[in-house]
């Protein structure tokens, strides 16, 4: 057998024996699709022995640009250009344009040959008076830039109007032409442009600039500008109306292939059915609860139908009778509503069980599908080795005999199933006869009891796409080897054909994604639930108080391509400050209180301060916050030595309380047995703004009793990290041995003002100099527990790996 080396050899030999520079034809093996598609297209062309350049050339633009779906008239063109009836890009162009509209029905070669100009002669008269046009139209511009005018705009121009003409004869004809109006070229013209010297712009009007300023200043109180977003992520993908554009070629192991794509009937009764909109289809299967991977779906799948204004499926692949529960199902439907997305219709795979075993029934008809008794293992063993079933070949009556002893409950689990008819000695296992239908006597939670045998998800899920007249059928990449199964029984069954296209999956640094991997995490305590706010389950993040609008922001920002890599989890939380940022109410709170007696204060004095719930903003608010002879503030913000930089408090300096006055530190009490400080004693400046002195530089959050000898409500703070120290745990062997022990911490003993109090689960505050808060849905009157949904800046991403 011939080593990866030899090969690319003999392709690269191969591709220069067509003209193609070494170059070209080196850069054509690194692409084994295309290489593949070159090499065939060579030898259909029967020029393996080689051919002029000029010829090369267009089987090279042939390989590139055939339409997909019209693959089967492939041999015909490129008896074109061997014949040299097809001369030129320009010609091929229009064949390809006339040939994706025809597909795989029948080709007219009068229109093949009117659409592409065969047996079109441009004389060279024509080319001169339409280059004489081009050139007079253009005579100022030529004579006042003269040879840095950009001849390729004046010879689109002529082209447009000689659309059959030889570009080359054009070319020649253009460069004499405007050679004739300007004269040789001088040594001003050989010269390199100067470089344009960038503009000052004009300064803005007064008025302008303190407008300006305004709007700088609300930017900067409102925090950082989401990136902008592009208006349309899925113009890239094809529209409805060229569904027949758009397909995949089968290569099967015997030589054989099959050219798949929509015929130009199927796809005309396709958009007569559904007026020609988008019909996308969100799928998860109802064994487990969403993850943030789930979100990007959603935003592909119901994204895309909003945009174009078209519909998109709510659909439950509950071909597995035995994992899929109603707690999911409920899970699901309520998860895509907080998402902000509405399904046009709500269907379940099994709602189409009985068209799906008709359809069965047609394809052992047909004879592409046989009842096999081989175990799971045998049939794995037999994969391996590419050998066929013991059953492959039985006759069709039997197959249908023994289908029906299946359905009506009569044959054992497990000994027999219904397998497709693909290809068993196929490269890609996805061919390699696949299971349609096993045997489970379980009932069905949706479908109730009717049915003893369920089809696979290979089987069912094209054909559920097309029985729902999908446009899109958009996936992960690991199911890009399905597309070949996918479009074979389609095919085979004569039915209409979506699109289909995979996109990356979403992996998020310090996390794990998979389903398995979250339930081992769940089931095995590691973690709280499925809800788990460390989690990146979509319970998980609502319950950690992220906006599902962040959410769907992050993932407009990522896109929809096939980059297969892991995105920092601070890019999510980037969008989750910024929403925060712009709806969370302020509030103050003290997460380590530290006690402190304002000793210049009567002990039954009582104020109320005024403070905002957007501080620098125009809709800011005002509300109340009490301010009596003790407070308490963050214990951090006490140190034993003052430092550069530092500006907290420390013995006899001094610090602003947020919204009210100045204090300055005279001494401190000590735990005598750990030295631990327990106790402030300050002074408090009241004349503060009635003096007009200047504040000092720190200030601190605090909270006060509401009433002199009242204590503070008290609450429960949860704050979060990386559930995970490694960046990529999912590709870890011990992946459970990764996980991070300081993930979660709790603080007992937090304080806060009256007024949140009365704060309900799920409403969100940030708390000032310690980050967004959200209130957790364990949270009784009396006793809230507060979440920690992110920090209030953002941190340089790092492995916690030591």
């Amino acid at each position: 057998m011939a080593t990866k080396e030899e090969i690319e050899a003999a392709c690269i030999s191969l591709f220069m024996g067509i003209g193609l520079e070494e170059t070209v034809a080196k850069n054509a093996t690194r692409n084994a699709k295309f290489s593949k598609t070159l090499e065939e297209v060579i030898h259909e062309a029967g020029a393996a022995s080689g051919c002029p350049k000029a010829k090369g050339n267009l089987l090279y633009t042939v390989a590139s640009k055939f339409p997909a779906n019209a693959l089967c008239h492939r041999p015909m063109l490129l008896g074109y250009i061997m014949c040299e009836h097809m001369k030129s890009n320009a010609q091929l162009d229009g064949a390809f344009e006339y040939l994706r509209k025809v597909g795989t029905t029948e080709v007219d070669k009068k229109s093949l040959e009117e659409a592409s100009g065969v047996g079109v002669v441009v004389t060279p008269e024509q080319i001169k008076t339409a280059v004489a046009e081009e050139v007079e139209a253009n005579k100022d511009k030529l004579l006042a830039e003269r040879y840095r005018v950009n001849l390729n705009i004046l010879l689109g121009g002529v082209t447009r109007k000689l659309k059959w003409a030889d570009g080359a004869a054009v070319r020649s004809a253009l460069e004499a032409a405007v050679e004739a109006l300007l004269g040789p070229k001088t040594e001003a013209d050989l010269a390199p442009p100067e470089p344009k010297k960038k503009s000052k712009a004009a300064a803005p009007p007064a008025a302008v600039k303190e407008e300006g300023a305004a709007e700088s200043a609300q930017a900067a109180a409102e925090g950082p500008a989401a990136p902008a977003q592009p208006d349309d992520p899925y113009s890239f993908l094809p529209k409805p109306d060229v569904n027949n554009g758009v397909h995949t070629t089968v290569n099967f192991s015997d030589g054989r292939i099959m050219r798949i794509a929509n015929t130009p009937e199927a796809l005309a009764a396709h958009l007569a059915r559904m007026g020609g909109k988008v019909v996308t289809r969100f799928p998860p299967e109802p064994n487990g609860y969403l993850h943030i991977g789930h979100a990007k779906a959603m935003f592909v799948d119901f994204g895309m139908a909003r945009q174009y204004d078209g519909v998109c499926y709510l659909r439950y692949d509950d071909t597995n009778p035995e994992a899929e529960k109603l707690e999911y199902i409920q899970h699901i439907e309520e998860i895509v509503s907080w998402m902000g997305w509405e399904p046009w219709k709500i269907t379940y795979s099994s709602d189409y069980f009985q068209q799906l075993y008709e359809l069965a029934v047609q394809l052992i008809k047909s004879g592409h599908a046989y009842v096999c008794h081989q175990t799971k293992e045998e049939i794995e063993a037999s994969r391996e080795k590419r050998e066929p079933s013991p059953w492959r070949d039985r006759p069709i009556e039997e197959n249908l005999r023994l289908f029906e002893d299946m359905r009506r409950g009569l044959v054992d689990e497990g000994k027999a199933t219904l397998r497709m008819k693909m290809d068993h000695k196929n490269e890609n296992f996805n061919m390699f006869d696949l299971i349609a239908y096993r045997i489970k006597f379980v009932p069905h939670p949706h479908a109730g009891d009717k049915w003893c045998i369920y089809p696979s998800y290979d089987y069912t899920h094209c054909l559920v796409d097309s029985l729902e007249d999908i446009t899109h059928s958009l996936c992960t990449l690991e199911f890009e080897t399905r597309r070949a199964s996918y479009y074979w029984l389609l095919e085979v069954l004569d039915l209409y054909k979506p699109v289909v296209w995979e996109y990356s999956r979403l992996n998020i640094t310090n996390n794990v994604m998979s389903k398995r991997k979250l339930n081992k995490l769940v089931i095995g305590g590691y973690v709280n639930g499925w809800d788990d706010p460390r989690l990146l389950t979509l319970a998980g993040l609502r319950r950690r108080g992220v906006p599902s609008t962040a959410i769907n922001a992050f993932c407009r920002d990522i896109g929809i391509t096939r980059n297969d890599n892991i995105i920092h989890m601070h890019r999510l939380e980037h969008f989750i400050r910024a929403e925060l940022d712009a709806t969370s109410l302020r509030a103050l709170a003290v997460l380590r209180p530290l006690k402190v007696v304002i000793t210049n204060m009567p002990e039954d004095h009582f104020e109320e301060v005024e403070a905002k719930t957007f501080p620098g903003r125009d809709n800011s608010e005002s509300y109340k916050v009490p301010l009596t002879r003790v407070v308490y503030i963050e214990t951090t913000d006490f140190r034993l030595k003052d430092e550069k930089d530092y500006y907290g408090l420390a013995p006899g300096k001094s610090a602003m309380l947020r919204y009210a006055y100045p204090i300055t530190c005279t001494s401190y009490t000590q735990d005598p047995a750990t030295g631990e400080v327990t106790e402030l004693a300050v002074t408090y400046d009241a004349e503060h703004y009635t003096a007009g002195r200047k504040p000092p530089k720190g200030v601190l959050n605090w909270v006060s009793q509401p009433a002199p000898g009242q204590e503070p409500p008290r609450f429960e703070a949860r704050l979060y990290e990386a559930l995970f120290k490694s960046e990529d745990p999912g590709s870890m062997e011990n992946w459970l041995e990764d996980l991070n022990p300081d993930s979660l911490v709790k603080l007992s003993g937090c304080v806060m003002t009256p007024q949140l109090a009365n704060a309900k689960a799920g409403d969100r505050f940030q708390f000032e100099r310690l980050g967004y808060f959200a209130v957790d849905p364990e949270s009784t009157p009396g006793a809230l527990v507060f979440n920690r949904t992110v920090t209030l800046k953002e941190s340089k991403p790092v492995s916690l790996k030591k």
